[in-house]
């Protein structure tokens, strides 16, 4: 940190704006949501009022400096450690007593009385404050605090014009904070007015359908069956848009090599190692998650999720789990080791460990593609790539989630009878009001945070994958590759599971990305030294059934792509998480052992038939 900056402290209750200020004054892009927790450390960035440049700091949401979980530790520690100069205090608008709360034990800090550090309020939402009819009397709420109160909607990035100028008014002056004694109760009772009694009759009435018993599983898995037949119907012609752009990309680059006279050991570790896996990678996942991730923060920002978790907390506190689990569930939809981070929300560390060790049991965004593969293939016959098809195919793949949400929960059972014995924590959580979302902002957020950022991580990894698949396929020894001779090895092993040694191998090449387990699949099949390009469908389908697949071993290849091993990132972020490589082995067996005994016992089971 350079000398001329100044360090200031966004501070607040969980759910508030703050990640949205801290977007809108530094022009990052910290992710938000409308969900309790969703910021798990803190972040900083940089902003300039006139000359002066001053440092930001995104703390965790917190009720109360007396914390009790991480991200609220993170948030009282910094605030303690007088590292900031001034601290902004950010409340929602619509419960503007638990913000006071907040403001006074701040204010009640021995560092920032004794010093009169520069404490500014900055009342948030104030639009769906108005909606609701409520109406804060900002004045008398500046007169009875005697500091700067700032009144704004943070999503409106023109209304932090005022923060920024209240920031630049009030920094390097000490304040007198004569006004500890308030009570924050009474204080908003007497700022705050509610012109509407029933202003939230129409939220309640939706509530109980979301959030009820029978129904609210009920309107969660139509969402999820919506989610995914949007996804699979809306991904088939970009990518095959994708896919031919960039295989005629490839062959520009390998006449490019071969122009400049690259030896041809160089154009084929490059080009039909290296960038065909990249290619296989990109053409296969950007286009579902172009269209998932929109869809998922579309969920996220109406406030929905929160009212899943809520739907799965008894479930859960039976496994002796906590209800947030969930919500880590459902980020692992996109990345399992993006859910693994977001097990950080969890307060127990007994439940935030349980959370881990499962995340692994709900299909990535990397899986999808062998899932959807199988789906269309061996369960579509006659239907495929009508609206018919597309529709049986997301309620097969629903079912397949779902078995993996009963695994998830059957295995935490389990962990918290043996390895993490426990009592379930009390689970509370808030349920925000539910906001329309900006559709721009959100389909920009999505794609810039989050699909970018796992297609780059993933791009990342594939690129030395290739490499080693492609070394494995033409380096030959008695006449035969390296590739096929592992094949010829996990073969029987593969046979007892309903599978065979080719897919086997796949898996286990596929572990740095999920991505590539069906082109190395068709590459063993074929005996080529490179990944290779099949977008008919009957074309693949003639090739797999020539190969001795059935219907059967479609079953086997579901159940173990759905059960397996965590991928590289995953067990990396898992290490990172739990500080130990005694839980992410568990984390690596515990879904192995269980697709394994599931594809041999399923097998058995279909052979008397």
């Amino acid at each position: 940190m350079e000398e001329h900056q100044h360090v200031i402290a966004l501070a607040g209750n969980p759910n508030v704006g703050k990640s949205t200020i801290f977007n809108g004054l530094t022009g990052m892009h910290q992710h938000t949501g409308n969900w309790p927790g969703k910021t798990v450390a803190s972040a900083r960035g940089e902003f300039q009022v006139g000359e002066e440049t001053y440092e930001l700091v995104d703390l965790p949401g917190t009720y109360s400096l007396a914390a009790h979980s991480e991200e609220e530790e993170i948030a009282r520690d910094f605030i303690c450690s007088g590292e900031a100069q001034l601290t902004i205090v950010v409340c929602d608008a619509t419960c503007l007593e638990r913000g006071l709360h907040l403001l006074k034990q701040i204010l009640a800090l021995e560092y920032v009385k004794d010093n009169g550090v520069p404490v500014i309020l900055c009342v948030n939402l104030c639009d769906e404050a108005g909606k609701k009819g409520i109406e804060i009397d900002f004045e008398l709420l500046q007169d009875v605090l005697q500091l700067p109160v700032v009144s704004c909607c943070a999503r409106c990035s023109k209304e932090l014009t005022v923060l920024k100028d209240a920031i630049h008014e009030t920094y390097g002056h000490a304040l007198n904070y004569s006004c500890l004694d308030f009570s924050p109760k009474r204080l908003a009772e007497e700022v705050v007015r509610y012109t509407k009694v029933n202003y939230r009759k129409r939220e309640d009435t939706i509530d109980r359908i979301v959030t009820g018993r029978i129904t609210g599983g009920l309107v969660m898995i139509l969402m999820l069956l919506a989610v995914f037949w949007l996804t699979m119907a809306g991904a088939n012609y970009p990518a095959d848009l994708l896919w031919d752009g960039l295989f005629w990309l490839e062959s520009r680059i390998a006449n490019g090599l071969a122009y400049i006279g690259a030896p041809q050991m160089m154009i084929d570790v490059l080009v039909y190692g290296i960038y065909r896996v990249l290619a296989w990678v990109v053409a296969v996942m950007l286009p579902p998650m172009a269209i998932f991730f929109p869809l998922f923060t579309l969920l996220e920002d109406l406030g929905y999720l929160p009212r899943v978790a809520f739907n799965m907390d008894r479930s859960f506190k039976r496994c002796k789990a906590c209800g947030k689990q969930c919500l880590t569930m459902a980020m692992g939809f996109g990345c399992n080791a993006a859910g693994v981070i977001g097990c950080r929300i969890i307060d127990s560390p007994r439940e935030r460990m349980i959370a881990i060790l499962t995340n692994a049991m709900v299909p990535c965004n990397g899986r999808f593609p062998t899932l959807f593969t199988m789906i269309t293939l061996f369960f579509l016959a006659g239907v495929h790539g009508s609206v018919t098809g597309s529709i049986l195919s997301a309620l097969i793949l629903t079912g397949v989630i779902l078995l993996g949400v009963a695994a998830t929960l059957g295995a935490s059972w389990l962990l918290s009878h043996t390895l993490l014995k426990g009592v379930p924590s009390s689970f509370t959580l808030e349920l925000p009001p539910y906001r329309r979302p900006q559709i721009g902002k959100v389909v920009v957020r999505s794609i810039f945070d989050r699909t970018l950022f796992v297609l780059g991580r993933a791009v990342a990894i594939a690129a030395p994958a290739g490499l080693i698949i492609w070394i494995l396929a033409n380096i030959n020894v008695g006449g035969q590759s390296i590739l096929l001779y592992l094949t010829s090895f996990f073969d029987p092993f593969g046979r007892l599971m309903g599978l065979d040694g080719v897919i086997l191998v796949a898996f286990i090449l596929g572990f740095p990305a999920n991505e590539i387990v069906i082109p190395i699949i068709l590459m063993a099949y074929l005996q080529t030294g490179h990944l290779v390009e099949m977008n008919d469908s009957s074309a693949l389908l003639q090739l797999l059934v020539s190969q001795g697949w059935t219907w059967k071993t479609a079953v086997s290849m579901l159940i173990f792509c759905l059960f397996h091993w965590p991928c590289s990132t995953t067990c990396l972020t898992i290490r990172k998480e739990t500080g130990s490589w005694r839980w992410t082995a568990v984390a690596f067996l515990m879904p192995t052992i269980l697709g394994i005994g599931l594809c041999i016992a399923v097998t058995a089971i279909l052979n008397l038939f």
